[in-house]
């Protein structure tokens, strides 16, 4: 490893010494690429006013340029991916001709056109359909994805990867899990990677209207990315420059929950300059999926600024920045359990307290994020390019108890205590790169620094009186009451834990506040190369990763790849192979790692004996083997098989009923399955895809680090929450011909079910080793098989759909027990008696199919310059009453949107 790390500084200082005379914060988009054209005849001579149209015929993008007065276009602002070129004058014969974009390294293409009859037509071939590399990835271009519609407003780029993705499990609030990982996912915007969450109880993302193009890498990651791996969002953001008049939208909706929404942007600039400036809020009064499909204490709002500018201050040199700032507000939602909350009014440490009405739970959230990311860009010659690029990014969490904290009290498996946190995470550093292309070989070697600095003040304090009561009665059950275990008319709690006394808030205590906080360091090195030869594609590269926290870790990670295209049936072999160093998530990181070793907070964690307080990072060796098909010009299939092995496996846990979760570490996992995409790119007006995935999520205990193990402690494997069977989505857009017609899109969603562990099945321990339902297998009073469901309220087995011998649980009725073969659900799939197993048969969420449909018409008077638009959609058409998950370890229980729809009407100019 240190002999890596010599060579590359080696390396990258004599590059870096070449660049430096120049000024050192310009810079443009450091991930896109730029091809030049230029467009001659016959014998050379320029030819201005040729059309010249770039396309990606997969991802949606299409581009239309007119050579100037030199013959010469530009295209800027490239994903990385291939394209097809065509150019058409009048009275030549049309050219084209494909062209490869794999580096920022910008391209140059020269053109000689032909007299002959002009064609206004692109012609696309199965070979325009394919890629030779060796990563299943999906590429999405605006043009695409503006007509998908989505159900989260406030989560809308997480909407998209979940829905345009094959390998993706969907989860409530806008989370997703790719390749059965949770939440293991890198955002790189504009060359700035974002390695922490990016949902929306965690941190506002950037919003989608900023987007010009995604490109998911679900296959192994190249070197140039580490730490959070399973998905690699690479995200373009859209530019100004080159667009000579102001361009721009204004856009207002409304719909179902009092949605209303109000987006502006703009976009302007000149060849060597421009700006795109975006903004847009949202207000709702179902922000969250909550835990009930009736929708109430859920109002939230959100505000986002976006603003990239780009500057060329010479033939070498621009400059590239992106400012945004994000706020979002918004109410924990309630369940029936937190409305009319009963809890002690006065007298909670006398023998004598009174219970009562303390009003409804009322708890709430503010997110503020803002990103500063300048990048410098220098084309060192024809065929390198130097990037620098500093940043920092503040990501700011609030959360607020109830007005009365006695109000916070849930049900005594979930919520014991009154919480309230104000936690920041501000990562701040800088990435630097060099590309270099000739011939065969374009390689790329750079640097990433980035110091996170997280600051945790928690405050807890219990309000539950029966949960750490100094008393109980005969039958040893504790009791309200009493301040001290020399008070007890009984007997004494012998499960009392005196240290947290002094928090009882029911006994006339108060919080008691605690505050972490680290500097996590972290420096990465690699060095990549992508070699043509012939049909063959290798990619080589290796990684070294430095981790600095709480604990400390260094690993040399070897990137390989490689692809073979078969040409004459369209067809692309690929393999990869990737080791990653695997490191904790940031998202109260230091609570899970060090709360277990402080008195009061470890019980309040439910932290396990024997478990580290200190998270370790760990390792990934990933293998994936695939292929991409053509078939024709109009379908083009790419799936992969994957198998992943990770030491020291990383999940979550969650602190009560709220949204304030952290990160747990268990022994090892193992992730085996497929991903497959097909395309239609276009046929007679349609364009579709279909992803669809089978991905297994298989963790082995023990726990070794963090606090809240809730499952997993007999030894055997089991499946974690997140895992699913199987999903699959279609999305279908049809473009009605005629002059003024409309478009219409449409989406099926299919999702097998994730694992849910609290739900209640009969299999004694005696039968199965590894059950799923151990703890509520009992023997009715009959000899009958039973199931005991005296651990749930009656809300939470309303919430599961519960039905005991044709009887349904609501939200003020149920049961404590109930006959194995009697109790069911169209919410949650119960094993059949007997066959509950944490690995192969687990409980889950019953399967469910949502569909989504828009109809939109982007010039409805036929406008030139100025033109209006209209958009109708609404999401779960059926109003499919189905849940995301129950009791989940990570997040809880939440329902499905009910049926929404929303009228958009946007101006144009």
């Amino acid at each position: 490893m240190r002999t890596f790390v010599r060579c590359f500084v080696v390396l990258l200082s004599a590059l870096v010494v070449q660049a430096f005379p120049y000024s050192l914060f310009a810079q443009s988009a450091g991930a896109s690429g730029t091809v030049n054209v230029s467009v001659t005849d016959a014998s050379g001579a320029v030819i201005p006013g040729a059309t010249v149209i770039i396309e990606n015929p997969v991802s949606g993008l299409n581009r239309k340029a007119t050579t100037d007065a030199s013959g010469n276009s530009q295209f800027t602002n490239l994903p990385l991916n291939p394209y097809h070129l065509s150019v058409m004058m009048t009275g030549f014969a049309a050219q084209s001709q494909d062209v490869s974009v794999r580096s920022t390294v910008p391209q140059a293409v020269k053109i000689a056109l032909q007299i002959g009859t002009a064609s206004t037509t692109v012609t696309v071939t199965g070979s325009d359909l394919i890629e030779d590399t060796s990563s299943l990835h999906t590429d999405l271009d605006r043009g695409l994805f503006q007509k998908v519609p989505l159900e989260s407003q406030s989560s809308g780029l997480s909407s998209l990867v979940t829905m345009a993705t094959p390998g993706v499990a969907a989860d409530s609030n806008g989370l997703f899990h790719g390749l059965g990982d949770h939440a293991s996912n890198s955002f790189a915007v504009d060359g700035q990677d974002i390695t922490d969450q990016q949902s929306k109880v965690f941190s506002n993302q950037l919003p989608s209207n900023a987007v010009q193009s995604i490109e998911v890498i679900s296959g192994a990651p190249p070197a140039e990315y580490g730490d959070k791996t399973s998905l690699i969002i690479n995200v373009t953001t859209r530019s100004g420059q080159g667009i000579t008049r102001p361009t721009g939208s204004i856009t207002s909706s409304y719909g179902t929950f009092g949605a209303t929404t109000e987006s502006f942007d703009l976009s302007y600039g000149q060849q060597n300059w421009g700006n795109f400036l975006e903004a847009d809020g949202l207000n709702t009064s179902r922000f969250l999926d909550p835990p009930e499909f009736k929708v109430f204490h859920d109002r939230g709002n959100e505000e986002n600024f976006f603003d990239r500018i780009d500057r060329t201050l010479s033939a070498q040199d621009s400059v590239h920045l992106n400012l945004n700032y994000s706020r979002s507000w918004f109410q924990n939602p309630n369940s029936y359990d937190n409305l009319n909350v009963q809890n002690v009014i006065s007298g909670g440490a006398t023998d004598n307290p009174v219970i009562g009405t303390v009003g409804d739970t009322d708890q709430k959230s503010k997110i503020e994020t803002f990103n500063i990311a300048p990048l410098y860009t220098r084309v060192l010659n024809a065929n390198s390019v130097f990037n620098f690029g500093p940043y920092i990014r503040k990501d700011s969490y609030n959360y607020y108890p109830s007005a009365d904290p006695l109000a916070d009290r849930g049900p005594a498996n979930l919520q014991t205590s009154s919480i309230e946190q104000n936690r920041t995470l501000t990562n701040a550093g800088v990435h630097s790169d060099i590309s270099w292309t000739k011939g065969i070989n374009t390689a790329k070697a750079g640097a990433r620094y980035e110091q996170t600095i997280l600051r945790e003040n928690d405050a807890l304090g219990i309000v539950d009186p029966t949960y750490n009561s100094p008393c109980v009665d005969a039958n040893g059950n504790p009791v309200a009451g009493y301040s001290a275990t020399n008070e007890c008319p009984v007997a004494a709690n012998p499960d009392y834990i005196a240290v947290l006394g002094p928090y009882d808030i029911t006994r006339g205590g108060n919080y008691y506040h605690w505050f972490g906080h680290t500097d996590v360091k972290e420096l990465a090195l690699y060095v990549e190369d992508q070699i043509k030869a012939g049909n063959w594609l290798f990619n080589l590269g290796i990684r070294g990763d430095m981790y600095n926290g709480l604990t400390k870790a260094s690993q040399a990670e070897p990137r390989l790849g490689t692809a073979y295209t078969i040409k004459q049936t369209n067809t692309v072999l690929r393999a990869s192979y990737a080791r990653t160093l695997e490191t904790p998530f940031n998202e109260n990181l230091v609570l899970s790692s060090l709360g277990c070793g402080n008195d009061v907070l470890s019980p309040l964690l439910l932290c396990s004996s024997g478990v580290a307080t200190t998270m370790q990072p760990g390792y990934k060796n990933e293998f994936h083997a695939g292929l991409q098909q053509a078939f024709g010009k109009n379908l083009v299939i790419s799936g992969d098989y994957i198998w992943k092995y990770t030491h020291n496996a990383f999940d979550f846990s969650v602190l009560g009923n709220t949204p304030i979760t952290f990160p747990i570490d268990w022994h090892n996992s193992k992730i085996p399955g497929f991903a497959l995409r097909a395309d239609v790119p276009d046929f007679h007006h349609l364009s579709a895809y279909v992803v669809m995935s089978s991905v297994a999520a298989r963790f082995f205990p023990p726990q070794v680090a963090g606090a809240g193990a809730t499952v997993g402690q007999s030894g055997y494997p089991f499946r974690i929450d997140h895992d699913e069977r199987y999903n699959e989505t279609t999305h279908v857009q049809y473009l009605i011909p005629g002059k003024h017609s409309p478009w219409v899109g449409f989406n099926w969603r299919f999702d097998s079910g994730l694992v849910a562990g609290s739900v209640p099945c009969y299999n004694p321990d005696s039968n199965d080793p590894n059950t799923a339902c151990g703890d509520t297998s009992i023997t009715l009073a009959d000899g009958r098989p039973g199931v005991d469901l005296s651990s749930l309220t009656n809300d939470e087995e309303f919430e599961a759909g519960l039905t005991c011998d044709g009887v349904k649980a609501t939200p003020t009725s149920g049961f404590t027990e109930c006959d194995a073969a009697g109790l069911t659900s169209k919410l949650v799939k119960i094993p059949a008696p007997g066959t509950g197993d944490n690995d192969k048969n687990p409980p889950r969420i019953a399967s469910r199919n949502l569909f989504d449909l828009s109809v939109g018409q982007d010039n409805l008077f036929n406008g030139d310059r100025y033109k209006w638009s209209l958009k109708l959609t609404g999401t779960n058409i059926t109003n499919k009453y189905a849940l995301y998950n129950f009791l989940s370890t990570f997040s809880g229980t939440h329902y499905v949107s009910p049926r929404a729809m929303t009228a958009e009407l946007g101006f144009h100019f």
